[in-house]
C-alpha cells in the first residue's frame, strides 16, 4: 500500500458497498469495520521548476497521470478511504442529519409546477410530482388543447446514479425537441431528439456537446458546439435533422487559445449569434438563421480587455460593451456597417450595466445601483424616457425571466429577498404594474416577521467598504448578553459574479437554531460595479481575502458574533477563499465548508492541457510566461501556502469526475493539511465517486448534501446535535 490504509478501512469500504452503513449498531462487522484514523497520503519525491524557483510537491501522485481516465488504484484507494473516514465521522451524527434534511424537504413543494409561458402557438410549463427527483416538461395549444407531456427526465434518470440536463430545446414550428444530457457529472452533453409528431426518437445523437442547442433553417437544422478532449468549445456546428452526425458542418472555427465559443440567436430570431471569447475579451460574428451555411459576418474585430455583446431590431445593431466605460454602456451600429458604433446610453459610474433584452416595441436595461438589483423599462422612439421598475424592499434580488417573444406586452419578471421566497410577476409595460403570478409555496410554513434582514458596510484594511447582508431571529441574543452568538459567512468573490441577497429554505435550518447567516459581497464579485471586480484579480486578488476576513472581524466587532464562533462556506473559486482564509486567520473560525475547492491555484495554472487553464489567465494570472504572476500566485495559493499551525474544523466535498476543479485539488489539500495541522480538529473530505462540479443531481439527492454540510457546521459549533 501506498498510504495509511488499515484493514478496518477496506472493511468499512467493503460495508459500504454491499449496503451496510458504519451507523448500525446491531451489526458487530460495521464496528470493526470503522477506522480509528484518518488515512494518511504516502509522500513521494516529486518537484518542477519555473523561474528559477523550485516547488516540491510530494502529492503530486494523487493526479492520476491518465486523466481524464481516473483508474490508479493507489489514487482511487486513497479517495475511497477518505470517503470511509467521512462517513464514520458523521455517522455519530446521522439523526441530526435526518433531521435537518427532513426539515429542509417539508419546505419544498413536493408537486410543484413553474408558471406556464406562451412561446408561438404553445404554452410551456414544468412540473415535479410528488418524490420526484426531477422535472416533467409540458405543454398546451394556446389555442386549446390537451396538456402534452415532451420530455420526463426523471424516465431520462433512470438506471443513473448521476443525470444533468444542459439544454433542453423546442423547435419553432413545435414538431421536435432536442435535449443534451450528461450521466456521470463530467460536463460532456448527448444530444438527443425526439420527433412530437410521431413520439418517435431519431436516430441522431451527437456527442460530447457543451453548448445551447438552437434550430435554425426553418427547423431543418440543430446550432450546437462540440467540446475537444480538452473540454474547450472552439466550433459551431451545424447538424441536419435526420443526418448521420459524422456529415454536420463547421461553420465557424476559433483559433485563439483560452477562447470559448458558443452560440444564441438574436431576439427577433433572424440572426445566429456566435460568441467568442475569455475572461476579459470578446467578438461576435453573425449569421443568418434562415441560412446558416452563409459566411459569418464579424461585427468588431476583438480588441484586449474589450467586452461587448449584440442583439438587433430591424436594421440597427444594439450593442453591450465595456469600450468606453467600466461599467458598460449602450451603442448601436446600422448592420451595413457593423463597426461604426454610436453611443445610445452613456456609461455611468452610479448604474453598472449588466444586462441588454430587446423586444420589438421596447428593450429592457438591467443593472445594479449601490449593489442593488434594477430592471428599466426604455423606448426605441425616445431614449430619454426611463422606467424604473419599482420593488418592495430595500434589499431583494430581482431580474428578468424567461421571456422568449419578440412581441409581447409584459416581462416575466423574479424576484426574492432573504426573507421573501422566490416570487414570479408579470409587468404591465402600458399600466406600469406589477402583477404576482406565484409566491413559492412553503409547505411547513414560513413567518417573515420572526427575521431581520440588514445591510451592512464593513470596512476593509484598505478602507473598502465592503457590504454585507445579514439575516437572523429577532429573538437571538447579541455577543454583549454573554450568550452563544454562531454566524454564518457565505461569499464567492470571483469573476465578476455577484452574490444576490436572495432567499433560501435550506438557510433556515441554521438560522432558527440561533445563528445568524451574512453574505459578505467581497471584491472580485461585481456587486458593486465593475471596479468591485477588478479590485479583486489577477494582481489584486488578494484584497477578496482580506475583504472576507476583515468582513468576519467586522462582525465580531459589532457584537453579532465572537472569533471562534464563525463558520464559513464556499464553493469553486470560493473554495480557494476559503482555503486562503483559513491560511491567513484559522483562529476566526469553528467550522469551515470548502465545496470542490479550487486551491491548487499554482499547479492548475501551470496546465494548459487542462480544460480550463489557458481561458483563466486573465483572471488569475500567466504563471508558465510571467514570473511575476508565478510568485503572486504562489503567494496566496491555498495549497502552497499551508503552514504548521493549528486549522479550524473543516469538511471539503470533491466530485470524481468534475472537469473545473480535478478532484486532486481537494485531496492534495487534504493530505497536506493532515501533514501539517497541529490541532485535533476535525478534517473530513468526501468526495463523490459518481459526480462532478455540482455534487449529487436530483432535487433530494443534492439536499441530503446540504444537510450534511449544515449538520457539520452545527456539532462543529455545538449549536445542536
Amino acid at each position: 500500500m501506498k498510504f495509511t490504509f488499515s484493514i478496518a478501512v477496506a472493511a468499512l469500504l467493503a460495508a459500504t458497498a454491499t449496503g451496510a452503513t458504519a451507523q448500525n449498531s446491531e451489526t458487530s462487522s460495521v464496528s470493526e469495520a470503522t477506522p480509528s484514523a484518518p488515512p494518511i497520503a504516502e509522500q513521494r519525491p516529486y518537484s518542477y521548476s519555473r523561474h528559477g524557483i523550485t516547488i516540491e510537491d510530494p502529492y503530486h501522485w494523487l493526479k492520476d497521470q491518465s486523466y481524464p481516465v481516473i483508474d490508479d488504484e493507489d489514487v482511487l484507494d486513497y479517495v475511497k478511504a477518505e470517503n470511509a473516514w467521512f462517513e464514520a465521522q458523521m455517522a455519530p451524527h446521522k439523526p441530526l442529519v435526518d433531521e435537518l434534511f427532513a426539515e429542509m424537504r417539508a419546505r419544498i413543494k413536493e408537486d410543484d409546477s413553474s408558471v406556464p409561458q406562451k412561446d408561438g402557438d404553445y404554452l410551456y410549463w414544468s412540473e415535479f410530482e410528488e418524490g420526484a427527483e426531477y422535472p416533467r416538461y409540458y405543454r398546451r395549444p394556446v389555442a386549446g388543447g390537451d396538456a402534452q407531456l415532451y420530455l420526463d427526465v426523471n424516465q431520462l434518470a433512470e438506471g443513473h446514479e448521476y443525470l444533468n440536463i444542459n439544454s433542453i430545446s423546442v423547435s419553432n414550428n413545435g414538431r421536435y425537441v432536442a435535449w443534451s444530457v450528461d450521466t456521470d457529472g463530467a460536463e460532456r452533453f448527448d444530444v438527443h431528439i425526439k420527433d412530437l409528431e410521431t413520439g418517435e426518437m431519431l436516430p441522431d445523437v451527437i456527442e460530447d456537446t457543451n453548448t445551447d442547442l438552437i434550430w435554425a433553417a426553418n427547423d431543418t437544422m440543430l446550432v450546437y458546439g462540440r467540446a475537444n478532449e480538452n473540454w474547450r468549445v472552439e466550433n459551431v456546428r451545424l447538424h441536419r435533422i435526420g443526418s448521420d452526425p459524422s456529415e454536420d458542418v463547421e461553420i465557424y472555427t476559433e483559433g485563439q487559445l483560452g477562447f470559448t465559443v458558443s452560440a444564441s440567436l438574436s431576439a427577433n430570431e433572424q440572426w445566429l449569434e456566435i460568441n467568442t471569447g475569455d475572461n476579459e475579451t470578446s467578438e461576435v460574428w453573425l449569421v443568418p438563421a434562415a441560412n446558416p451555411l452563409t459566411d459569418p459576418q464579424l461585427v468588431r474585430a476583438r480588441e484586449t480587455g474589450v467586452e461587448y455583446s449584440v442583439d438587433a431590431r430591424d436594421d440597427t445593431l444594439y450593442i453591450l460593451t465595456n469600450r468606453d466605460h467600466v461599467n458598460f454602456s449602450v451603442m448601436t451600429a446600422p448592420m451595413n456597417d457593423k463597426a461604426n458604433w454610436t453611443t445610445l446610453i452613456e456609461g455611468s459610474d452610479e448604474f453598472y450595466i449588466t444586462g441588454l433584452d430587446l423586444f420589438r416595441d421596447f428593450y429592457i436595461t438591467e443593472g445594479r445601483i449601490a449593489g442593488l438589483d434594477q430592471v428599466q423599462v426604455r423606448y426605441y422612439d425616445d431614449p430619454a424616457r426611463v422606467e424604473q421598475i419599482a420593488f418592495p424592499e430595500a434589499a431583494y434580488s430581482a431580474g428578468l425571466g424567461n421571456n422568449p417573444e419578440w412581441a409581447m406586452d409584459k416581462i416575466r419578471i423574479g424576484y426574492e429577498s432573504m426573507i421573501t421566497p422566490d416570487t414570479v410577476y408579470d409587468y404591465h409595460v402600458a399600466s406600469k404594474e406589477l402583477e404576482v403570478l406565484k409566491v413559492q409555496e412553503i409547505p411547513s410554513g414560513f413567518d417573515p416577521s420572526l427575521y431581520t434582514v440588514e445591510r451592512l458596510q464593513i470596512p476593509a484594511r484598505d478602507g473598502a467598504l465592503v457590504p454585507v447582508s445579514v439575516v437572523y431571529r429577532k429573538d437571538r441574543p447579541m455577543a454583549a448578553d454573554g450568550q452563544p452568538v454562531p454566524l454564518h459567512i457565505y461569499a464567492y468573490g470571483a469573476y465578476g459574479y455577484a452574490t444576490p441577497p436572495g432567499f433560501s429554505t435550506t438557510r433556515f435550518s441554521m438560522v432558527d437554531r440561533g445563528m445568524a447567516y451574512a453574505i459578505a459581497h467581497i471584491r472580485g464579485g461585481d456587486d458593486l460595479g465593475r471596479n468591485w471586480y477588478l479590485q479583486g484579480k489577477m494582481e489584486e486578488r488578494t484584497n477578496t481575502f482580506n475583504d472576507f476576513v476583515d468582513v468576519a472581524r467586522g462582525l465580531a466587532a459589532l457584537g453579532y458574533t465572537r472569533e471562534g464562533e464563525i463558520s464559513a462556506s464556499g464553493g469553486s473559486a470560493g473554495g480557494e477563499l476559503m482555503g486562503a482564509v483559513v491560511n491567513q486567520a484559522p483562529e476566526l473560525f469553528g467550522a469551515v465548508v470548502a465545496h470542490v475547492p479550487f486551491v491548487d491555484v499554482l499547479n492548475t495554472m501551470l496546465d494548459e492541457s487542462l480544460p480550463l487553464t489557458p481561458g483563466e489567465w486573465p483572471e488569475w494570472g500567466n504563471p508558465i510566461e510571467s514570473k511575476a504572476a508565478f510568485t503572486h500566485i504562489l503567494s496566496y495559493s491555498p495549497y502552497d501556502q499551508v503552514v504548521a499551525q493549528d486549522y479550524p474544523p473543516m469538511l471539503v466535498t470533491a466530485g470524481l469526475n468534475d472537469p473545473r476543479v480535478t478532484y486532486w485539488e481537494p485531496a492534495k489539500w487534504v493530505a497536506k493539511l493532515r501533514e501539517y495541522k497541529t490541532d485535533d480538529n476535525v478534517l473530513l473530505l468526501k468526495t463523490n465517486m459518481g459526480a462532478g462540479h455540482s455534487g449529487r443531481s436530483g432535487r433530494f439527492e443534492g439536499l441530503r448534501e446540504t444537510a450534511e454540510e449544515a449538520a457539520f457546521i452545527l456539532w462543529q459549533l455545538g449549536v445542536a446535535d
